[in-house]
């Protein structure tokens, strides 16, 4: 799934590379998405880069290539744009009722349920969509007990291939507000966006690290990253 701007973006250079076959430059896509700088670009071409919908060509400036367009693009058009748009997001500071679905399983009792909140990016920041109708069963003993604190995501993304995640992994959190340098956190950037990242501190910044060399590290100001829980485990199936 790829955000509203991602895929406005993705189309926009699609468009242009079958009219004229340059890519627009990051001023071209800044107008036409409507953002104030160019780094909100660099950011939305990193994240489609990362999950595989567009490739930079080495050695040559303003190079990008389609890879790919989302599935089913007929079938499922892009709403309407809205300025006041606002994504679904695990929020900072969900008490236990919004993990009510973690419960132990009927007739497992080695083993809970807990809610899985949809796709989280193991790449550039996406929503992370809260779906409290989908669950998945975890051995009891991966959450050292208080499993009403915990809930599970879908890794999405290759850039924490290096600590053993990998895309399509469920990651299981433990819900906290800190953590200490170097935990593998689910990160809330700017109040809207999710990412899986190692947490790092820069003299008075956050760095939220990828465990990919060929992704870059993130850089922001405190006020901008709320920790909305740490990564416990991982289940991955064959």
């Amino acid at each position: 799934m790829l955000t509203r701007k991602q895929y406005e973006l993705l189309m926009f250079i699609d468009e242009r590379l079958r009219a004229t076959g340059i890519s627009p430059s990051f001023d071209e896509m800044k107008d036409a998405l409507d953002l104030k700088s160019k780094s909100g670009i660099h950011r939305l071409i990193t994240g489609l880069e990362e999950r595989g919908f567009i490739r930079r060509l080495a050695h040559r400036a303003r190079a990008l290539e389609v890879v790919k367009l989302p599935e089913n693009l007929g079938d499922q058009p892009l709403p309407a744009p809205s300025a006041k748009f606002s994504p679904t997001v695990i929020q900072g500071g969900f008490n236990q009722n919004a993990l009510a679905g973690a419960t132990p399983m009927a007739g497992a009792a080695d083993a809970v349920s807990l809610p899985l909140y949809g796709k989280i990016a193991a790449g550039t920041p996406i929503e992370a969509l809260a779906d409290h109708t989908n669950t998945v069963e975890v051995p009891a003993a991966l959450l050292g007990g208080g499993q009403h604190a915990h809930y599970a995501l879908t890794v999405e993304g290759d850039s924490m291939i290096e600590a053993g995640i990998l895309d399509g992994d469920t990651v299981l959190i433990r819900r906290c507000d800190t953590a200490e340098a170097g935990t593998i956190v689910v990160a809330l950037v700017d109040d809207q966006e999710a990412t899986l990242k190692r947490l790092r501190r820069k003299g008075a910044s956050i760095a939220l690290e990828p465990a990919n060399k060929a992704y870059e590290t993130r850089i922001f100001p405190p006020d901008r990253v709320k920790v909305q829980g740490r990564l416990i485990g991982l289940l991955r199936a064959y």
